[in-house]
């Protein structure tokens, strides 16, 4: 794609949070479905927006090696989430959200991401484990979730009156609709580590020897 080599100077472009970057994943498997690349074996064009990602890190997650076995998909994931840490939602109502996702994914990595990261937010434990069962004692942020989680379980309906409530809680549509994006997003990163069962950071070099034997 035209232009990509600039991406990481472009003002569109921003780093992943630290957190993101500095997950470390539990490990299911010894061997990665997919290739876990770095900037010696992925494709030209992911190349950019992985050494942007390495810079910000001591290590490289492995969910980023494997993502930039598609470099759209991973100039798109990048590109989302830093539009979505700019936008209308609190820090703490997107950790909420993310922890709830992981959880309903039985996403281990998500979850022991999410759970740090909703403390570093200011979120106790009794919310951080509440969240995960799509619930606050903070009614608004209750409302939040109870309106997200009709989508996140694919039903084919949503309940007109979980729209109004979530209004009446005090939610824009504004922060409706980036809520439903981050429910996607994050989504699709649990399925990645999911289809993938990407190894535990730190296993990599391993999982090169496994797939090479």
């Amino acid at each position: 794609m035209a232009g990509h080599p600039a991406l990481c100077g472009s003002p569109a472009f921003e780093h992943p949070s630290p957190e993101l970057l500095a997950v470390a994943m539990p490990k299911k498997t010894q061997m990665s479905r997919f290739p876990i690349h770095d900037d010696l074996t992925a494709p030209e064009e992911s190349l950019p927006v992985l050494k942007g990602l390495q810079a910000s890190a001591a290590q490289l997650p492995n969910f980023f090696g494997v993502l930039a076995g598609s470099a759209s998909a991973l100039r798109g994931y990048v590109r989302f989430r830093a539009e979505l840490g700019r936008g209308a939602l609190p820090a703490a109502t997107r950790e909420r959200i993310s922890l709830a996702v992981a959880e309903h994914h039985r996403s281990q990595p998500g979850i022991a991401l999410h759970s740090r990261a909703a403390r570093r937010a200011g979120l106790g434990l009794d919310e951080v484990a509440a969240a995960r069962d799509w619930t606050s004692s903070d009614e608004r942020e209750a409302a939040m979730l109870r309106y997200l989680r009709p989508l996140a379980e694919q039903r084919r309906e949503h309940p007109a009156h979980l729209h109004e409530e979530a209004h009446e809680a005090g939610w824009s549509d504004q922060q409706l609709l980036e809520a439903m994006a981050l429910l996607a997003l994050d989504s699709f990163t649990a399925m990645v580590h999911i289809a993938g069962e990407i190894p535990a950071d730190g296993s990599v070099e391993e999982t090169r020897v496994l797939r090479a034997a």
